[in-house]
């Protein structure tokens, strides 16, 4: 079954929106039409067979003068939430005949009855009391052009109305914008085209889309949910067809907003759409950063990856109430926490530690939740990450170097490659697919399952992860066969330094071929001539005077000996140029002690 939005343009001159809903609610097709050909012929392929078609646009309009009763009901109760319909009747040239959604309907060979049980049919709807009702607002939306909206009040308002609907892929039904590739692609060019508007005419095209997404989003709402649904009107004297409006839900005072009043989205979301073009550069550098701490430990880890929340997501999330209606956020831009976000996949839960550590070391740390815990103390298997808040430590914050990161949090995701992959697998089958009610049981099980396996297998892996840092095989048994290059080979160092620094952890394996390369700027171009060099240190005096917070990489030990042996010679080397400041930082600390 397919639902079909259709925010019906006055007149045949101006652009319709379209936009389709499979039976699931994934976006399949969201467009502009020009006139009723052009409509007719982009529906076509989705009103074949069973639908519901919800179009904007009065479809029976029977009385000479004032409202229809739909109307004078429908403003009874969305009034004063700013969502009242516009009178129509039979003395107004667009109704004085067949209204023009009457005129598509009939094309299309739809039943216009609101109580018809056929499997093609048509309905009226009307976006402004469906956004009050779905999404729990005060007053409406202000995306529409009126006189004293200017351009970026405009675009902020139809950004948290993109934000919402988007939300919605967490609602019951849910409504997935990134379900189908090519809706994916068509609503992902209507968010961009809203942040880059230049002119309000271009809002307008959008607009018109991004109301027949919602159109077809209250047709799927009205299947699946006749009991959370109003019909006001009837048959007869014309009808629109709403989610009901929530009892509990008041309208915003006029003129309050703060504190004292509900929150001002619009001025939020303005200023973070001003503010997200330097939260992209700030996430870059901040991906940077954890880069340059973790490899400069030698901590082992598969992935560093950041991204600046955009502007619609911030939006949906500065939207959100509670259940009593109260804000979730009083002030998103600062209650917002996760404007810039990093995630860090390691190989072994131990390594996930590893990471914590070293960042509560290297930064501040300002909040720290371990999720798996929190999912473990409810004697349940499930989502597990260590979600961190982290700023610049004070001696970073005062170099103008990171001027861009001073007074700007991160969160910090740090899991496993196998917990991610639980994360990821449920998030998209939860919030991409949809799960049958009457199977939500047996996959909640089944996810629960695949949980504890995965825990398991976490498990497993850092057993052999330890076993192996016992044993390791003897580089100078194996014959990897003739190698023009002088460098001792990184699987031989890797091997060595396993046996060298048992307590260590593993490095990752690019960091080998690395100081393998500063080793052979040294002179050294075997084990034997390496064991040689580290032999005479004490590596506990060593250990004590490093002063490690957090378990260094096998890699990051054979750094340090290198350094505390050659003192500036090893600085001076070329593979060593670019941190050479750090270096002499660390060596004067060595010396210290």
């Amino acid at each position: 079954m397919h639902f079909v939005g259709v925010d019906l343009a006055w007149g045949e001159r101006k652009p319709t929106g379209l936009a389709v809903l499979d039976d699931a609610g994934h976006l399949l097709h969201v467009s502009a039409a020009d006139g009723d050909d052009e409509i007719a012929e982009a529906l076509a392929p989705y009103v074949e067979g069973d639908c519901v078609v919800a179009i904007d646009a009065p479809l029976i309009v029977v009385n000479e003068t004032g409202n229809r009763p739909a109307e004078a009901a429908l403003n009874k109760d969305f009034a004063r939430y700013d969502a009242g319909a516009h009178p129509s009747n039979t003395k107004k040239p667009e109704f004085a005949d067949r209204p023009r959604g009457a005129r598509i309907a009939a094309r299309l060979g739809l039943d216009m009855n609101p109580r018809s049980g056929r499997s093609r049919r048509a309905i009226e709807v009307y976006p402004h009391p469906a956004t009050v009702a779905l999404f729990r607002l005060g007053r409406t939306l202000k995306y529409k052009n009126k006189p004293g909206r200017d351009l970026e009040d405009l675009r902020a308002e139809l950004l948290v109305f993109v934000g919402l609907l988007e939300g919605l892929a967490a609602a019951d039904p849910p409504l997935l914008v990134e379900g189908d590739p090519e809706g994916a692609r068509a609503w992902r060019a209507l968010a961009s085209a809203v942040a880059s508007a230049q002119r309000k005419s271009e809002l307008r095209v959008v607009e018109d889309q991004v109301d027949a997404v919602l159109c077809a989003y209250i047709g799927m709402f009205a299947t699946r949910r006749p009991e959370a649904t109003t019909t006001y009107g009837d048959f007869e004297t014309g009808y629109i067809v709403t989610p009901t409006l929530p009892d509990d839900l008041t309208p915003t005072p006029r003129g309050k907003a703060g504190a004292d009043g509900p929150r001002d989205i619009t001025a939020a979301v303005t200023a973070y759409a001003e503010l997200q073009p330097e939260l992209r550069l700030a996430t870059e550098q901040y991906v940077d950063l954890v880069l340059s701490i973790l490899d400069d430990a030698g901590i082992n880890y598969l992935t560093v990856t950041g991204r600046a929340k955009s502007v619609a997501s911030f939006a949906a999330k500065a939207a959100r109430t509670e259940a009593d209606g109260s804000p979730a956020y009083a002030d998103p831009l600062v209650d917002i926490t996760d404007q810039i976000g990093l995630r860090v996949i390691t190989y072994v839960q131990s390594d996930v530690q590893a990471v914590v550590d070293l960042l509560g070391d290297q930064m501040v740390v300002h909040d720290d939740r371990d999720m798996g815990r929190e999912t473990a103390s409810l004697g349940r298997f499930g989502y597990a990450s260590r979600h961190l808040l982290v700023g610049l430590d004070p001696d970073r914050d005062a170099q103008p170097a990171y001027e861009r990161l001073r007074g700007r949090i991160a969160q910090v995701q740090i899991r496993t490659v196998l917990q991610h992959a639980w994360a990821e697998f449920e998030h998209d089958i939860r919030y991409k697919g949809t799960i049958p009610e009457e199977h939500v049981p047996d996959f909640d099980r089944r996810f629960t399952l695949a949980a504890g396996l995965l825990e398991l297998a976490d498990q497993e892996f850092s057993t052999i992860r330890d076993r192996l840092r016992g044993g390791t095989t003897d580089p100078a048994e194996e014959d990897e066969g003739e190698d023009d290059d002088p460098r001792i080979s990184p699987r031989e160092l890797a091997a060595f330094l396993a046996g060298q620094y048992a307590d260590a952890g593993w490095s990752r394996t690019d960091h080998y071929e690395w100081i393998a390369g500063l080793v052979l700027e040294l002179g050294i171009t075997s084990i034997a001539e390496l064991g040689d060099v580290l032999r005479p240190i004490d590596a506990a005096m060593l250990v004590e005077r490093m002063d490690y917070r957090y378990p260094p990489g096998a890699v990051r030990r054979l750094d340090d000996a290198l350094l505390w042996t050659y003192g500036d010679t090893y600085v001076d080397l070329r593979g060593n140029a670019h941190r050479a400041a750090a270096l002499r930082a660390r060596l004067a600390k060595m010396r210290a002690g």
